[in-house]
């Protein structure tokens, strides 16, 4: 099987909070290998560079490569997830708050691994969920951020996400007119947006 990889963007020599930064992309058969340069993961390159920037050297920063491209049932996303958090925790120490931020797929392995130890902040960038999506994120701050024109990920199913988790948990949902999945157009909302919500739940005045 293949190994999920970290990437690191920045590690302070202290760090006061670690985030993961996941891609998305669509399955593809046969399990194939999750490329570095494939436009799913080069897409997070300048969200993790805003947030390393944002966190001025006390956030340790790092990017998730998954296992395989896409979605499955043998392995999911969440699954690797998880093991970046018990990489993290191996290599910081148990005791940093974490962030996960994520796009499209990712978004989705965000949103459904919010709920495991030591993850204080969700952020989800035009996530790609389903209706039935549950996951409790109970004492988490959650973002969910959506372009109005993605006609990949359904705006209406996060924004449902987020009315149901509101109920248990701090949600704030917020659309971006007129931008489209890939979040080319109006980026830089999505990286400020994913910034400033990570650095004020983690490294709070």
């Amino acid at each position: 099987m293949i190994e999920p990889r970290l990437i690191d963007t920045r590690i302070p020599e202290r760090p006061r909070g670690v985030v993961l930064v996941l891609h998305g992309g669509a399955h593809r058969a046969g399990r194939p290998m999750v490329s570095p340069t494939q436009l799913s993961v080069l897409r997070m390159i300048p969200v993790a560079g805003r947030i390393a920037r944002a966190g001025r050297g006390r956030l340790a920063v790092l990017r998730l490569l998954n296992s395989a491209r896409g979605w499955d049932a043998d392995r999911t996303p969440v699954a690797d997830v998880q093991w970046a958090l018990a990489q993290a925790r191996d290599r910081f120490g148990d005791g940093l708050p974490a962030a996960l931020v994520g796009h499209s797929l990712g978004g989705r392995a965000a949103l459904l691994a919010g709920g495991e130890a030591g993850v204080r902040a969700v952020v989800a960038l035009n996530p790609w969920v389903y209706a039935s999506d549950i996951a409790n994120l109970t004492g988490r701050r959650v973002l969910i951020v959506h372009g109005t024109e993605d006609r990949i990920a359904d705006p209406g199913r996060s924004a449902s996400l987020a009315r149901r988790l509101g109920r248990h948990t701090d949600v704030e949902y917020v659309e971006v007119p007129g931008a489209r999945h890939a979040m080319l157009r109006h980026g830089a909302v999505f990286e400020r947006a994913a910034a400033d919500f990570v650095t004020s739940t983690l490294l709070p005045s």
